[in-house]
């Protein structure tokens, strides 16, 4: 279906994909609140616990780029509906997990079905509306926003009153929903057949894997000599990755495309963006529930603040971006991360009184708007790049933005236990500085294309 379908299927279609969207963010962060009960009644420690959430977001972040082949190979509709089809599977075992290592599997298989949500749900609602790509994904920020803000009051709140078993029932019954919706009314677009690069993806996804099984390897305080060995041996697979897509337009991502200005700076300013958010989404809940002394409910709906300000300013974000240009506010999103990083550090060290919690709400609202200020404009030039037009590049910044997060889980699980959320907070500014550094990278070399098919050169994005 092409922007000039009838426009009541165009507006069901994106309602259904922003539901998907909604789904696939709850899915990630729900049991972020309620990780305390998880180990308590499974008998493990709160640092092994983490791994509920470094595992979904791993087997998210790693699948992605061939997630995107598939939508390419056998189209985004029928992905879709067999990704949501083995979520509703995996959430309803997870419901009945009988030891964290189990749970911990159901995870990994849940956001391995959650992989596709993202570049099938950017890739169709850039075919559908490429008229009005920065408006859609102001709304498909918005989605994440309402997610993320959902996710943990809910998950903390099911818990509080049913245990958290039934978090997983909750989203599976939320996931058949959204499947049939799936199914009756995203329309199908067509797809290539085009052939598997079997060592490009194999290259790509191991590299990157191994990399982000490094972060949660050293958070687990296992080997070093581990940690090592698969940093080096992943940095390897991505260099064989580059040596054998060179030259090759069959290649997986083809480099020209991979290496794209523009693209480039999206997927860093993604990843700083998605390192903060995790950040947040992890250590702030067991500081409420810890030192704070809240209850799941209470520290649930207190971090409803920092998601809730990503979707209401979402379509602000996109005027203002038509106003003064993306990369305009992006950098501004990623000045807010850089001062709010370490502000928060600061104000979470200095007691545990209502002073703290106050000015910990007032740094979740700002913070809130600037990811906002990053998501939206990132996601746009992401996409609007050449390397839109790749089912798995879009796959590939989609993996780079949940390594943020895959990274972030794990950086919890290392410097949370120290006590200083001061130095944990920093690495959020840090992080926040290198992606704003990157966004000064270059201007747009390629011609784009109009919304009226005529092809143009900008240095404005």
């Amino acid at each position: 279906m092409a922007s000039g379908a009838k426009a009541p299927t165009r507006a069901a279609a994106r309602v259904t994909l922003l539901l998907v969207t909604v789904l696939g963010t709850m899915s990630n962060n729900v049991v972020n609140v309620p990780l305390r009960s998880i180990a308590r009644d499974l008998d493990a420690p709160l640092s092994a616990a983490v791994l509920c959430v470094s595992a979904f977001v791993l087997a998210l972040a790693i699948a992605m780029p061939v997630a995107g082949w598939l939508g390419d190979r056998i189209g985004m509709k029928q992905t879709l509906v067999w990704s949501l089809a083995l979520m509703l599977t995996s959430q309803c075992l997870a419901a009945l997990a009988p030891s964290l290592p189990a749970l911990v599997a159901l995870r990994a298989v849940q956001g391995l079905a959650c992989s596709a949500v993202p570049p099938m749900v950017m890739g169709l609602l850039g075919i559908f509306y490429p008229e009005r790509r920065l408006e859609v994904m102001g709304a498909w920020a918005a989605a994440n926003g309402i997610g993320q803000a959902i996710g943990p009051p809910v998950g903390g709140l099911v818990s509080d009153l049913l245990g958290w078993r039934a978090i997983f029932v909750a989203i599976a019954a939320f996931c058949a929903v959204v499947l049939v919706l799936t199914w009756t009314l995203v329309p199908r677009v067509p797809h290539s057949r085009s052939r598997f690069d079997l060592r490009g993806a194999v290259l790509l996804t191991g590299g990157v894997g191994l990399v982000l099984v490094a972060a949660t390897t050293v958070s687990q305080r296992a080997s070093a000599v581990l940690a090592v060995t698969e940093v080096a041996s992943g940095l390897l697979m991505l260099l064989g990755y580059v040596r054998v897509s060179r030259g090759r337009a069959t290649a997986m991502i083809p480099l020209p495309v991979l290496f794209e200005s523009r693209f480039l700076r999206s997927a860093a300013a993604a990843f700083g963006q998605m390192f903060c958010l995790g950040t947040v989404l992890v250590a702030l809940p067991l500081f409420f529930t810890g030192p704070l002394g809240m209850s799941g409910a209470v520290a649930g709906v207190l971090f409803f603040v920092l998601p809730a300000m990503m979707a209401v300013s979402a379509p602000v974000v996109s005027r203002l971006s038509r106003a003064f240009g993306p990369r305009t506010m992006l950098r501004l999103g990623l000045l807010v991360l850089v001062g709010g990083g370490g502000a928060t550090g600061v104000i979470a060290d200095g007691g545990e009184g209502t002073a703290t919690t106050v000015g910990l709400t007032v740094m979740l609202v700002l913070l809130g708007f600037g990811m906002a200020l990053v998501q939206t404009p990132a996601a746009a030039g992401a996409t609007s790049s050449p390397a839109g037009r790749y089912g798995a590049a879009v796959g590939l910044y989609s993996m780079v933005r949940f390594s943020g997060s895959a990274v972030a889980a794990a950086w919890v699980a290392l410097a949370y236990p120290t006590g200083s959320m001061v130095a944990l907070f920093l690495a959020c500014s840090l992080l926040a500085a290198l992606a704003l550094a990157a966004s000064y990278l270059g201007r747009d070399p390629v011609p784009t294309m109009t919304s009226t098919g005529v092809s143009r050169s900008t240095g404005r994005d």
